[in-house]
């Protein structure tokens, strides 16, 4: 107790300036996003970046003869992507809301929570400025700014969460089925309306899709009103502690992830193509979709390069694979539900550990740092490697991935880091808060001290 009295003292006497030169701990960097208790959060977190640096390195490294296995492995496993991060990364809002709750005010949560999504989008607009020079042609400053890529929508799910966790549990699912069963409508309208060269549905259209939409607003909005709800339940199972509570909590989401998975696969049974893509007919329907609109499914074009086996060709993409979609929404949401069951019960419940487990736990402490700097190599290896060599080159690329950061955390503190601006913005609601509280401890003192003297000298003058 007296530690924390020393600490708050150092805190309140000196400047904030002063205050931040002060260094981080490690631990505090690694810690500052993770519900503590509940270990299997880091690791599916880690096992989510993983994924996506795989996804990110095959699209580029893979050479002409080999680059079809990477359309047909991205199409199948895109939910250990973007949709089971986001789902993640809301989920930790719950985790930041409830267990400061009472140490802080909820203007200094709230205003935590609002900075690191702020700082989150500002990191994604720069990161949108070099994507689009590479990737979308025809957008220039400040153009160029706006995009749905997966930072931007991190950033903005710590603000709709927020939101979202202060209306009811049965509320936040009927508004997040409403999203996800209109989103399919609505950005057919917009579309429409934008190829037809309305200014003002040509507006909403860039604002809600975007030039770059792959997380749009719609449908990917439902996450943080979907994954907020099972984040409290599995909140409250982490505060109770038992394992009667845990196993209720793992069989809540092996259900209802079951019930996503089978509900996803029925309504996104038939198959779709882009709208310039030739499909002979066959027992299925296919539709067409625009690629600019739906970019996902021109994987299609990279799962029909293969010429192994020349007679094997795709028509189609399933609609439950096609990012975007309603139904796909609904699967994902169900595999990052089954997903994170199956890590709870083994890590959590079994509690396994060995040297893949842990490491995959410090991928997913640092996680953010590491979407943002595993692109810095990527360039180098353009269309390069063959199927043989380039799952022991990605390995490597991972574990040096992983080696950059412990010695950026470990020997420069993290300095720099996305986990490092995120401790200093708590840090800093941190110390105004308390500052704050200690203002007005000292006005409510004053106050006191002023009616005391009023009191008395009312007795004496009665005197």
């Amino acid at each position: 107790m007296s530690n924390e009295k020393e600490n708050d003292v150092d805190m309140d006497s000196i400047h904030l300036f002063d205050y931040l030169k002060k260094e981080i701990p490690v631990d505090e960097l690694r810690d500052f996003d993770s519900p503590k208790r509940i270990v299997s959060i880091d690791f599916v977190k880690g096992f989510a970046i993983v994924f996506i640096i795989l996804a990110h390195t095959a699209g580029a490294w893979l050479n002409s003869s080999w680059i079809f296995i990477y359309g047909i492995v991205f199409s199948f496993l895109d939910i250990l992507g973007p949709s089971l991060f986001i789902f993640l990364s809301a989920l930790s809002v719950v985790f930041s809301i409830k267990r400061k709750k009472g140490s802080l005010s909820n203007k200094v949560i709230r205003n935590r929570i609002l900075n690191r999504g702020i700082i989150i989008i500002v990191i994604a607009i720069i990161f949108n400025i070099f994507a689009f020079e590479f990737t979308i042609e025809g957008y220039t400053f400040p153009l160029n700014l706006w995009g749905w890529n997966i930072l931007m929508f991190i950033g903005f799910s710590q603000i709709f969460s927020l939101y979202a966790l202060k209306i009811g549990k049965m509320a936040r699912a009927v508004l997040g089925a409403v999203i996800i069963f209109t989103s399919d409508p609505i950005r057919q309208f917009l579309f429409e309306g934008k190829e037809a060269g309305n200014l003002f549905i040509s507006f909403l259209h860039y604002i809600i899709v975007s030039p770059s939409p792959m997380t749009p607003l719609l449908p990917w909005i439902s996450i943080c009103f979907i994954s907020t709800i099972f984040g409290e339940y599995l909140y409250d199972a982490m505060m109770m502690g038992k394992k009667q509570d845990y196993i209720v909590l793992f069989r809540t989401f092996l259900y209802w992830g079951l019930f996503f998975v089978i509900m996803g696969i029925f309504l996104g049974r038939y198959s779709y193509a882009p709208a310039t893509f030739y499909s002979p007919a066959n027992d299925l329907i296919v539709g067409s979709l625009p690629l600019n609109e739906y970019p996902h499914i021109g994987l299609l074009y990279d799962m029909n390069s293969q010429i192994i086996i020349p007679e094997i060709r795709y028509p189609g993409m399933w609609e439950f694979l096609i990012r975007g979609r309603a139904p796909n929404m609904i699967y994902n949401l169900g595999a990052a539900l089954l997903i994170i069951a199956i890590s709870f019960y083994f890590i959590d419940i079994k509690d396994k550990s060995n040297t893949f487990i842990s490491m995959l736990i410090y991928y997913g402490k640092v996680s953010l740092s590491l979407f943002l700097i595993h692109y810095t190599f990527i360039m180098l290896f353009i269309w390069y490697f063959d199927i043989v060599i380039f799952p022991f080159i990605w390995l490597g690329y991972v574990g040096f991935m992983g080696f950059l950061m412990y010695v950026w955390n470990e020997f420069f503190n993290g300095v720099g880091s996305p986990e490092w601006l995120m401790v200093q913005i708590g840090r800093i609601g941190q110390k105004t808060g308390k500052t704050v509280m200690k203002e007005m401890q000292i006005i409510e003192d004053e106050l006191k001290g002023t009616i005391h003297k009023l009191k008395r000298h009312e007795h004496d003058s009665e005197n």
